[in-house]
Formats: structure tokens, C-alpha cells, sequence
């Protein structure tokens, strides 16, 4: 299977299946000489894992990562990179296939059974193998390292709509984001949400979401005008993300409703004598290269597509069949997106930044 591997001059490549006994990635092109342990990778980890809520699949993984290459100890107990490869894995421990034996021959809607029969004539029906959001833990784990080569940006998202349901601006409260189970900013919106997803949950179906993800302290100049724009490469590692099916960069398509007057991104100077923005409709981007300003980006989750609700679908040999998918399953897979799309905007950004300096110093 081809294509598993993303990024250029910081680039990862991740592998093992969501029934597999292990999954992990090999992260290549990280800078020797940083410090890394472990434990900074696992709180990362910890983020994203299954099982923390009643919100999520109750599928219990500890997510216990184990650094096997591309590190130095020292005497002080730390870890250096050698700037060699670094592999990481993460043993899957509560795997249960048994729950999967009735959809093995059926093709669950919104799923990727049908495309993946299709490509490649066989598919691992455990819990969708390769195509499983399982796999994104390896991506949560190359973030964590993506972090250390940009040291000096901080990368965060929050969920800022649930269904329908949007958060209100003007109770955005960052703290308040690992205060509840939806990485939620608003702790209004918080609570409303709770009462419609356990309705949800309880009626054995699914709901999409929102996610927005900010960096601030990324210098201008990253990125390029034609083939390599800073946003492209944002979009298409959003869009690499399991259910993703929309991405938007600054206000996105709100840019399309206005005028550009509105849209436009006006410049002064500042009191300390740097160029000062007075809007960011932009998402700190234009022309494809960093403008100093905060990366702002926000990606469409669709609904968990395994719900207890029959649907009509076909089984490879032709049959037509109503599918209910049983099992452990995220009524908004949404949630546990918030630390992937954090990752993967570290992983992009590390990637641009190696670049630029490679290329102009």
C-alpha cells in the first residue's frame, strides 16, 4: 500500500492496522540535539486516547507510546535526537474483532469499505484496518515531536461546533478548553452540548462537528507563492484526517459573502515599529506564506458513519442488506479530532520551517 507517509524535509510515515498488534510511525528529518522524552510525547497521547468519556468509544487503550530509535540518553536521565529516525510504537491492547464478523462480507454506508474493496480487492474488516482512525494516534505522536523543532510556536484547537450547535465568541475562553470532555472554549456551549450528544448517544446515532486549530509565533515568510503555499499544505493535512470532508483557512468561505473592503487585511505601523495587521481574515496567510500573523484554520468532521440505525448497502457477492454496525463507536468522532488537528498544523508548521531555512537561511 502506497502513500502512507507525509511532510517533506520533516516527514513521517505511519503504519499498523486498528486490530493489528501495534501501530506507529517513523518520524524522519527532525533536527539532532532536542530534547524529547517520552512522557512529553505520551501527554499528547493522553489527549486523543478512547475511552475517557461516555462521549467517546469506549474502546480502552492505554496509548502507552515506547520511543525505540533516533535518540541519545544522558547522564542526567534526559533524551536527546540524534537526528537520526525516530520510530515510535503503540501496542494495541483491547482490540475486539469478534465485534466486527458480522459486517465482514457487508459494506457499512459512509464507510470506506466499498472504495478499499474496490482498490484494492481485500480489506481488513476489523474495525477498518488502515482507513480506521486508529491509525491518527501515530500522527498525535510525530506532532509531539513536530513540537520540539518549532519550539517556539504554540499550537492549539478547540471544538467550536457541534451539529448545529456553534459556540458563542464572546465566551471564548482558551483555559477553558481542557476543562470539559469537547475541548470546548465556551463553557455555555459546553454544557448544552452534554445534554443533545448523550440524546444522541442514547439513540445509538451520530453527529458531525468543527474544529478550529490556532498557532501563534510563526514568523513571516514561511511557505511558498505557487506549489507549496503554506495553506495548501494546511488543507490537504486536515483533509488527510478520517471524516474530514471540509477545510477552511482564516474566515474561508465567509470570504465569498463579502465585499473587498471587508475582506481585506489593513496594515498600519506599530509602536514598536513592526507592521501591525487589523484584522485576520487572512488566517495569517496570503499569497501561500506566512504573515506573522496568528495560522488560523478550521476543519468539517461528517457524523460517526457506524451507528445502530439500519441502512441499505450490498455485500460483496451483490446481496442488498440493511447494516447495523455494532460495536464501540464515537457518537461525535469530532472530539478526539481536536488533538489530531493540533498535530497535524505542528507537523505542517515544522515542515514549512525547515524549509525556510534551508532555503533562505
Amino acid at each position: 500500500m502506497s502513500h502512507n507517509s507525509f511532510g517533506h524535509l520533516f516527514r513521517f510515515t505511519t503504519w499498523g492496522e486498528s486490530h493489528g498488534i501495534a501501530l506507529g510511525c517513523v518520524v524522519d528529518g527532525c533536527p539532532p540535539n532536542l530534547s524529547i522524552s517520552e512522557a512529553e510525547v505520551q501527554e499528547f497521547l493522553d489527549k486523543r486516547k478512547p475511552g475517557q468519556s461516555k462521549y467517546t468509544t469506549q474502546r480502552r487503550e492505554a496509548d502507552e507510546v515506547k520511543i525505540l530509535s533516533g535518540v541519545m540518553p544522558q547522564e542526567d536521565g534526559t533524551w536527546l535526537t540524534t537526528g537520526t529516525p525516530i520510530s515510535m510504537m503503540i501496542e494495541n491492547t483491547d482490540q475486539r474483532s469478534k465485534d466486527y464478523s458480522d459486517i465482514a462480507k457487508r459494506y457499512r454506508p459512509g464507510h470506506a469499505d466499498f472504495a478499499y474493496d474496490a482498490k484494492y480487492g481485500i480489506r481488513d474488516y476489523r474495525g477498518g484496518g488502515r482507513s480506521s482512525a486508529r491509525e491518527t494516534a501515530a500522527r498525535v505522536a510525530a506532532g509531539a515531536i513536530a513540537r520540539k523543532v518549532i519550539s517556539g510556536v504554540a499550537v492549539r484547537a478547540a471544538l467550536v461546533q457541534m451539529g448545529p450547535h456553534k459556540v458563542d465568541r464572546s465566551r471564548w475562553d482558551w483555559d477553558e478548553v481542557n476543562n470539559n470532555p469537547f475541548f470546548c472554549p465556551d463553557p455555555v456551549a459546553a454544557k448544552e452540548w452534554a445534554t443533545e450528544l448523550d440524546r444522541i448517544r442514547k439513540a445509538g446515532s451520530s453527529i458531525g462537528a468543527v474544529i478550529e486549530v490556532v498557532a501563534e509565533g510563526v514568523s513571516a515568510g514561511w511557505g511558498a507563492p505557487v506549489y507549496a503555499k503554506l495553506d495548501q499544505d494546511i488543507a490537504s493535512a486536515f483533509m488527510s484526517i478520517n471524516a474530514v470532508k471540509g477545510v477552511e483557512i482564516g474566515n474561508g468561505f465567509e470570504a465569498a459573502e463579502i465585499t473587498g473592503e471587508e475582506n481585506a487585511d489593513e496594515i498600519r505601523m506599530g509602536a514598536d515599529g513592526n507592521p501591525e495587521f487589523l484584522s485576520n481574515k487572512s488566517g495569517g496567510v496570503l499569497g501561500g506564506i506566512s504573515s506573522g500573523q496568528p495560522v488560523v484554520a478550521r476543519f468539517a468532521v461528517k457524523p460517526t458513519s457506524s451507528i445502530l440505525t439500519p441502512r441499505q448497502s450490498i455485500t460483496s457477492d451483490g446481496e442488498e442488506v440493511d447494516v447495523m454496525t455494532k460495536g464501540r463507536h464515537d457518537p461525535c468522532v469530532g472530539i478526539r479530532a481536536v488533538p489530531i488537528g493540533e498535530a497535524m498544523m505542528a507537523c505542517v508548521l515544522a515542515d514549512h520551517y525547515l524549509r525556510h531555512r534551508g532555503q533562505v537561511g
